[in-house]
């Protein structure tokens, strides 16, 4: 079984923010593969469904980002799943908006809701970065992060990457990482039809 995590904050207001992107993956995760409804559980909101031969629960804490652990840890915990197979996935500053890097293990680099899980599971659990570019200046990112929406020219990218980790992410779930990282810069960015099949 895999616990495959979004980190965002509840309601309304945060909805479309920077800071909610790992909630918004986890929304196209569970459209892509028809999960079940969500049940209220472990202070998120939870989905089952299966992603290949995988049972698989995708996990939205609703504690706000910055308590994040208290939820993953509760279902992780509850569930009997080791870190190894929690996947995390996450806003990026330090990463150019819709690209995306994979790890296992690492410090939280500033990110709270990392900060949390550590501190509540350890550090031995999968993390997606999703980049999504740095606003230029330390004092600017809190607002960057939690009080703008994505603007219209974002959802460009967005709109690409979302399905792309979704659709990749059987790949994932199988432990291969790199290939799921070249899966979705394929999608993202797919090579140009050869000339035979643009004259079909």
């Amino acid at each position: 079984m895999k616990l495959v995590v979004g980190l965002g904050n509840p309601g309304p207001k945060y909805e479309r923010t920077r800071h909610n992107i790992g909630f918004l993956a986890v929304d196209e995760i569970v459209r892509r593969h028809r999960f079940r409804p969500p049940r209220a559980k472990f202070n998120g909101e939870l989905h089952e469904g299966e992603i290949g031969i995988e049972r698989v629960l995708a996990l939205k804490p609703m504690t706000y980002m910055n308590n994040s652990g208290e939820s993953v840890a509760a279902a992780a915990h509850f569930f009997k799943i080791e870190p190894a197979d929690v996947i995390v996935i996450y806003d990026e500053l330090d990463l150019p908006p819709g690209k995306l890097k994979v790890k296992r293990g690492g410090g939280a680099a500033g990110h709270n809701g990392l900060r949390s899980i550590d501190a509540h599971l350890g550090q031995d659990y999968w993390r997606i970065r999703l980049g999504i570019g740095h606003p230029g200046a330390r004092p600017l990112v809190l607002r960057y992060l939690t009080e703008q929406n994505f603007p219209p020219e974002d959802t460009i990218w967005l709109d690409k990457l979302l399905p792309a980790v979704a659709e990749a992410m059987p790949i994932m779930i199988a432990g291969q990482d790199a290939a799921f990282m070249s899966k979705v810069a394929l999608l993202m960015d797919p090579p140009p039809a050869k000339l035979s099949e643009r004259r079909e």
